[in-house]
């Protein structure tokens, strides 16, 4: 084995010296580390009384009670549903016949109107369905039973679906 040359044993040696020496510098020089009077938990923390919601109620037209009401809004919406599928087929015709036409046509113009037509027949099967919903949201409220009132405003909800999935196809055949 070769001898080590002098300076191989010199540099570790200086490094170790920098390095001790960078050890004794003056505490004062850094922050401590020890945990500081304001980082120290004391006390307890009041969580206070839990703020209470008011909930206001919800009014509703509950004239003759609410199965008269049911039945009131329900007729209103296949009322305005049964118009709404009378107008269907003649819309129908004259979407068909606007196929492809341009928009400053006779033709697009008369379909606008027609589907204008059947979407005031889905607004008028649509606002029992709003009412239904204040009657729900009204229940709800109140933690009452709201079997009755779910299963009128499911039937409303799917007469308009319907609806509306007349009227997108509708629409689609027009653009």
């Amino acid at each position: 084995m070769a001898p080590m040359p002098q300076y191989a044993t010199a540099a570790p040696l200086t490094i170790l010296i920098f390095l001790l020496g960078a050890c004794a510098t003056a505490e004062s020089d850094y922050p401590s580390l020890a945990i500081r009077d304001v980082e120290r938990a004391e006390g307890q923390f009041d969580t206070g009384e839990p703020a209470r919601i008011d909930v206001p109620p919800v009014e509703v037209d509950l004239t003759g009670g609410l199965a008269a009401r049911l039945q009131s809004l329900l007729a209103a919406a296949e009322e305005a549903h049964g118009d709404f599928l009378a107008v269907r087929p003649r819309a129908a015709r004259i979407v068909s016949s606007a196929r492809g036409s341009a928009v400053d046509s006779d033709n697009w113009a008369a379909a606008q109107v027609v589907l204008a037509e059947l979407d005031s027949a889905r607004s008028r099967a649509a606002v029992p369905l709003g009412e239904l919903d204040a009657l729900y949201a009204s229940a709800t409220v109140a933690a009452e039973d709201t079997a009755a009132i779910e299963t009128a405003r499911g039937r409303v909800i799917d007469l308009v679906a319907e609806e509306d999935a007349i009227l997108e196809d509708l629409r689609a055949r027009v653009r």
